[in-house]
């Protein structure tokens, strides 16, 4: 079971910046998948989740707007996209698959995590 992201980068306030994550199929393929991100002193945050079919999501509050998550089962792919990023989203960004099939905030609810992409926004 693997879990791969990549996209993170270094990039001005305002702009917009993909995160993807590269699921096995064993992992992924009937589960709810989410996005985390831990910044220096801070505590793991949810960030965006989305259910097994893409049929539902949920996003954390100081996302919601700018973030959009999306996922191609075809692919075994899961994505970020990010508009309007501010310094505040400085954070390495986590995938994270679920137990379960839906949409889910809490991360006890998720097993499997990939390394995770670093993410910094400078002013």
């Amino acid at each position: 079971v693997q879990l791969v992201e990549s996209g993170g980068r270094v990039v001005q306030a305002g702009d917009s910046l993909r995160l993807s994550c590269a699921a096995s199929r064993r992992a992924t393929l009937n589960n709810g998948m989410g996005w985390f991100r831990l910044a220096p002193g801070k505590e793991r945050e949810f960030v965006a989740s989305i259910s097994w079919n893409g049929g539902s999501a949920d996003y954390a509050d100081s996302v919601k707007g700018r973030f959009t998550i999306s996922r191609d089962n075809a692919k075994q792919t899961v994505s970020l996209q990010m508009n309007g990023l501010k310094p505040e989203d400085t954070a390495v960004y986590y995938c994270a698959a679920a137990r379960g099939s839906g949409a889910s905030r809490g991360d006890r609810n998720y097993n499997y995590w990939g390394r995770g992409t670093q993410v910094t926004v400078s002013s």
